[in-house]
């Protein structure tokens, strides 16, 4: 059962709006952030105090849907408003090793899911060391050592920025419901149909609907070792 909406009309209204966001369910949240993107500045601004209430925990897809919208708007108040209260976007990019995840956040709050997976890999490689940045593929006994921080930062970025879609966490939480069968698992995130893997790039489904845990594209790594020492990964269990 859908919350009832209203037709906005005042600034009483949009406070209305605000006050169901703020209290919603997801699925409520997700309909009325929808719903004040079209409202131009009131609504923009209904988002910015969204956004404002929420900020001391930890981001979630649905601050990741409001940000967007933000991000995406031409409105000078909405890039006033990020530049002052998340200037480096609604993940905080934390890095034990000082890695700037900055681009990758961008190409993630528009969507461009190809570019931010190629981009993944690339900064898993700069993790990894100039060894692998120079190969581009890692091998599963670099993916042991990486940094609880920055696995977690990258897997936070996609999560928040696919509407909880998209992630190693949710890869491996798929894998780990199928008894960590690999071939069921391929299947299930359609990076394989039948016998045929799924052909790189074109294949590949880069948006929104694409199968739960399709991207990243963590088997263009390097077979089945590395994904599975990325799952068995600290950072799962030590998730803050």
């Amino acid at each position: 059962m859908t919350d009832p909406m209203i037709v906005p009309g005042t600034a009483n209204d949009i406070d209305l709006l605000l006050q169901q966001l703020i209290a919603g369910s997801i699925g409520v949240q997700q309909q009325l952030i929808v719903q004040l993107s079209d409202l131009g500045d009131e609504g923009l601004h209904a988002l910015m105090e969204f956004l404002l209430k929420r900020r001391e925990t930890k981001a979630t897809w649905i601050d990741g849907n409001a940000y967007q919208v933000l991000y995406k708007s031409n409105a000078p108040k909405a890039k006033e408003f990020l530049l002052s209260y998340f200037p480096e976007g609604i993940v905080p990019l934390k890095s034990e090793c000082g890695i700037d995840y900055n681009p990758l956040q961008q190409l993630l709050a528009v969507q461009d899911f190809q570019a931010a997976d190629r981009l993944t890999l690339q900064k898993m490689c700069e993790l990894a060391g100039p060894t692998a940045v120079q190969r581009k593929w890692l091998y599963f006994t670099e993916v042991e050592n990486f940094p609880i921080t920055d696995l977690q930062t990258i897997n936070h970025l996609w999560l928040v920025h696919s509407q909880g879609k998209f992630g190693f966490s949710v890869q491996r939480e798929i894998w780990l419901g199928l008894s960590k069968n690999w071939e069921n698992f391929w299947s299930k995130i359609g990076w394989k149909n039948g016998n045929n893997w799924t052909r790189y790039p074109n294949e590949f489904t880069w948006d929104l609907s694409a199968p739960k845990g399709h991207l990243p594209l963590s088997n263009q790594l390097r077979g089945v070792r590395v994904i599975a020492s990325l799952f068995s990964h600290p950072a799962w269990t030590n998730a803050k």
